[in-house]
This record gives C-alpha cells, structure tokens and sequence, in this order.
C-alpha cells in the first residue's frame, strides 16, 4: 500500500483494531480509581492525578515524539514505542505508592500516542473521497478501546486485583508491537530535515491555519467535558446511594460504546462537505449531556442516558475535526495531528484535575455543572436549609465550567447549600448508612464557613 492510493477495509479494520489496544493503555486506570486510592491509602483529589499524568504524558507524546512520523519510517517507529509502553506498564503494576504510579503511567501515556500515528497513517492511506470514512473507521476503534477499556480493566480488577490490569496490558503491547512490525506497509521516502526544524514547523502550522486553531479549540473543550465524566464517575458509582464495586462501574463503559456507532456516519458528513454544521449539532450534544449526567446525582438512568449522548458528541466532534484537519496540508499529516492532538489532550488534562478536584470539593453535583450558574435568592421549596419554611431563600452554587463551547472559561462560587440535595438517600443496594452524611458522597455541597 502506498500512501494516497487506496485503503482497504480489511487494513483498514486491523489499522482501527490496533489503534484502539493502543489507546486504551490510558484508560485502565480510571475505573480503577477508588481501589487503588484505598488499597495506597491516598485521597479521591490525589488519586485522581494519576489519570491527570498520563494524559499530560500523552500530551507530552503528542507534541514531542508524533512529529517524527514525518521524518522517521512509521513501521520501525510504532513498534518501539509500544515497546517502551510495556516496561512503563510492568512499573505500574509494582508500584509502591502513588508518586510512583504516576510516574509510570505517565511513561504509558507518551507510549500510547502510537494511535495517534497509526490514524496520520490512516489517512495518509486512503484517497480523497474514501478519507472521511477511513478515518471513521480508525477512530470508531480508538472510542471502542477508551470505552472498552473501562469494562476490562474493572473485569480484571475484580478478579485479579487492579495490579493485574497492568500485568495483562504489558502483555497485550507485546503483541501487539510484535504483530504490527510485520503488518505495516513500508513508508515512502521522508523529508531530509532535523528534529528540531519538525517540532518548528509543527508550531508553524499552528500558527498558520486558522482552520487547525480552530478545530483544536473545540476539541480541546470537549475532551475536557469527556474527562471530567470519566474522572470522577468511579467515585459517584462507588459511593451511596449506589455501591458499585470495579466490574459493576467498568461495564459503563459499554453503555459509552454507542457512542462509537456515529463515527462513520460522521466521516460519510464530511465526504458529503457537511463537516461544518456535523461538528456544531455534535459540540451542541456534548453540552446537552451534561444537563442529563446532573440529573444522575441519584439515577442512574440518567447517567446512561448521559453518557451516551456525552459520546456521540465527542466522537462527532473528534471525526469531523480530524477529517477538516488533515485536509489542510497532506505533506505533514503527522506534525497536523501532533499540534491538534497536543491541544486536544491538554484539555483532557485539564478536565480530569479539574473534576477530581471539584468532586473532592463538592461531590457529582459540583463535577457536573457546566454551563450552571448560581440562581438568583428566590423562593424555591427544594431549596431549603433544615428548620426554615418555604419563605426563607437559600443560595444554590455550583462550579460553572462552559467546556462545551469557545471563548468561556472555568469560574467557582462559593459553595452553598440546599436541603434537596442533603438528604441521606436511600436504595437496594446502600441503606442510610454513614457514607451518606459526606457532602461528596451525596452529591450535595458543603455548608459555607
């Protein structure tokens, strides 16, 4: 196969299955979070970090080492990099305390941007009019490896322990590294130009395409929103009222893996020229979801519905950006995908800090609040402090977080208190027991000093 001549379905599907083993070595740890802070005895905040470098790793991956996909041969460059996957992999399945996690999954997220390589490939592969469903193809498998790799790594956990999540993963690297050495077609010639001068010309590009700025601003935020979820829904799921262990919290993610189904649609948007209006109905969705996942403080019907309407729009964002992107300079695919992917990924970074903290701060009602701002002192029934009747007004707060949309930023109040939100809730599964008087388990925020 020789870049832009054609990419058959069959690579095609074996180019989506790998990116998704690839990818989904930076996901493991997130339904995982609550075992592992317990058993290293670290808080929910400090537990949530972890998740937080691997994807600054990624990040990191994205804007150092996917460059040298325009200058190094991609089929002697993938293979190492999973390479060093595995030995980051080992480390985190021995890791004696937290530093030391995050250290070794920030080795892991470096490696996985191998996906990242493998989907510049991908569309450096097909032809101009097949472009938008190849990369639908390629990133339907990376969605499926983020989401699936939730369901795994809490079936795993809740067999072997969350140390054997890494063990198996390191395992699946190997042969995957193994398997794609042989598989991928060899590289034309590359340009005869130093590392240095790539990483330059990567920043260069970002500065010249308004089109590229653009796509990697709304991609940004709504990964941001993506990581906010899934940062903080182990710890909502695990506490009252519902008690979900790992397996129970993992299988969410299948319930994400709809999501996966848009992708190809939305490459068959942009074959079509609606790239455009696709990406503004799909950055529309993401927002919208969040109005849903508030809802789910004490159902969990409204968690599925969320999460599912949360990953089309992600994914519809994702596709169509990628298809716009690599549309604007085909001579460097890679160093286009470093720049967006960098910016991207910082988001998500940012959205698993921000979320850790703000359940830590506040519970699920204060992670899932974009867009919500305070209301106004009014008389409203539900929102009563214990003792007053319904004439006295008490203030509702939240942390107001537009990730969904451009130009707004993250901003706190600060935090009040609403009888509604306080009660000790009860269910089948958790009884009113003592985890329901922490404002975090309950959804509600804490009483202001």
């Amino acid at each position: 196969m020789v870049e832009g001549r054609g990419l058959s379905r069959g690579f095609g599907l074996v180019l989506a299955a790998a990116t998704g083993l690839a990818v989904a070595n930076l996901y493991y740890a997130q339904p995982l979070l609550h075992t592992i802070g317990e058993d290293l005895g670290t808080s929910e905040g400090r537990t949530g970090l972890v998740v937080t470098a691997a994807q600054v790793g990624y990040a990191a991956g994205l804007a150092l080492l996917v460059p040298l996909g325009d200058l190094v041969a991609r089929r002697r460059l993938i293979p190492a990099v999973l390479v060093a996957m595995v030995v980051a992999l080992v480390g985190a399945s021995v890791a004696p305390s937290l530093p030391v996690l995050a250290v070794a999954l920030l080795v892991v997220g470096v490696g996985a941007t191998a996906a990242q390589l493998m989907v510049a490939l991908t569309a450096g592969l097909a032809t101009d009019g097949q472009r938008g469903r190849a990369v639908g193809t390629v990133m339907t498998g990376l969605l499926l490896g983020i989401l699936l790799a939730r369901t795994v790594a809490g079936g795993i956990a809740g067999l072997l322990g969350w140390r054997a999540v890494f063990v198996v993963a390191a395992g699946a690297a190997v042969a995957l590294a193994v398997a794609l050495s042989r598989l991928l077609p060899p590289d034309e010639g590359r340009p005869r130009i130093g590392y240095g001068a790539v990483l330059a010309s990567t920043v260069t590009l970002l500065r010249d395409l308004p089109g590229l700025r653009r796509s990697a601003l709304v991609g940004a935020l709504a990964f941001a929103t993506f990581s906010v979820f899934w940062t903080t829904i182990s710890f909502h799921l695990a506490a009252a009222p519902f008690g979900w262990g790992d397996g129970a919290i993992g299988l969410l993610g299948l319930v994400g893996a709809a999501g996966a189904l848009c992708a190809t649609a939305a490459g068959r948007l942009a074959d079509r020229g609606l790239a455009g209006p696709g990406r503004i109905a799909a950055a529309v969705a993401v927002v919208t979801s969040f109005g849903v996942l508030w809802a789910g403080r004490h159902s969990i019907a409204a968690v599925v519905v969320g999460v599912v309407v949360l990953d089309v729009g992600v994914q519809g964002v994702q596709v169509l950006n990628q298809t716009i992107i690599y549309e604007l300079a085909p001579e460097a695919r890679s160093r286009i995908t470093s720049a967006y992917m960098t910016l991207y990924f910082g988001g998500g970074a940012l959205g698993s800090a921000v979320g850790a903290a703000a359940y830590d701060a506040g519970g699920w009602g204060r992670a899932c609040a974009p867009g919500r701002h305070p209301r106004r002192r009014g008389r409203r029934g539900g929102d009563l402090r214990p003792g007053q009747g319904a004439s006295h007004p008490v203030r509702s707060a939240t942390v107001s977080m537009s990730v969904g949309s451009p130009g707004h930023g993250t901003s706190t109040t600060r935090p009040g208190w609403a009888a509604s939100t306080c009660r000790a809730p009860t269910s089948p599964l958790v009884g009113s027991s003592s985890h329901t008087s922490d404002p975090r388990r309950t959804g509600c925020p804490r009483r202001p000093s």
